[in-house]
């Protein structure tokens, strides 16, 4: 990478950094959304009403990731996955998910790096996104997903490791359901990491991996609230359950310094060794 380039890369982090902290500090003092109209008017899933389900197809492209691929089976993005431009993406996650404008700018524009395309210009079909690399987001020890080495179609869930997922929940919601806890990602993230070890001959970890592992896995906590009733449709089907909408009411979306408040415990409460 030219020198030039990596400085201007630099450059633009280190704004998205100070325009993620500036929403974090305006969602303090800025009145939270009202339930049911997280999604805002005109956007699908606005008051709580999605588009049809419709499950992938022949020839549809899907990614690793459940929310972006349950956004394509509801219609949200492209039924087919395909030709996707990094800007669609970023206006679509914010309004589906209530993401903070830096945060959904900042991943499809670290996507369009990793795939070596311009942000504004070029476009994507979803399966790009579960390239298997050391500088991209598709990473081992999934827990929703087998290793790519072992299972390189990383377009389907693997139901036995979402079941296993979801039944390691000990949080209770008011109602008496299921709920997934921080210590809980932390124990299913140990062990998956110690499985993977032992199986995957070709397995691959880093720090970066690691925490892209924890910040995935907390998405589950923060925009579903860890409510294990709205996340098995989600992480078995892709799809959105009837009357969900984000659990996060701040009014400029969740920012990635709030995140960071998720994901530092979920890494740190991680231990392999327990396991191995």
């Amino acid at each position: 990478m030219g020198i030039f380039k990596k400085v201007g890369e630099t450059l633009v982090d280190l704004s998205v950094i100070a325009w993620d902290n500036g929403i974090a500090l305006a969602n303090l003092f800025a009145p939270k959304l009202k339930e049911g109209e997280v999604v805002p008017a005109g956007a699908p899933g606005h008051q709580r009403k999605w588009p049809e389900y419709v499950p992938p197809g022949p020839g549809d492209s899907r990614s690793a990731c459940p929310m972006l691929n349950a956004m394509a089976n509801h219609g949200i993005l492209p039924h087919d996955g395909k030709n996707i431009s990094f800007p669609e993406m970023n206006h679509k996650i914010r309004a589906t998910f209530n993401f903070g404008a830096s945060f959904c700018y900042f991943v499809p524009n670290f996507s369009a790096r990793f795939l070596n395309r311009s942000y504004s210009k070029d476009k994507f079909d979803l399966e790009d996104l579960s390239l298997h690399a050391e500088n991209a987001i598709e990473h081992d020890a999934s827990l929703t997903r087998h290793d790519a080495a072992i299972c390189p179609d990383q377009s389907k869930p693997d139901l036995e490791l979402v079941h296993d997922l979801l039944a390691t929940a000990t949080g209770k919601m008011p109602d008496g359901t299921a709920q997934l806890t921080k210590s809980d990602l932390s124990k299913a993230l140990s062990k998956r990491r110690a499985d993977a070890r032992k199986t995957n001959p070709k397995y691959s970890e880093s720090f970066f991996h690691n925490m892209f592992g924890s910040a995935n896995s907390s998405t589950m906590l923060t925009i579903f609230g860890g409510r294990v009733e709205d996340l098995r449709p989600m992480l078995e089907e892709e799809r959105f359950s009837e009357d969900w909408e984000p659990r996060v009411l701040d009014r400029y979306g969740l920012t990635m310094a709030k995140f960071n408040g998720t994901v530092l415990p979920v890494e740190r409460g991680v231990d392999v060794k327990k396991y191995q």
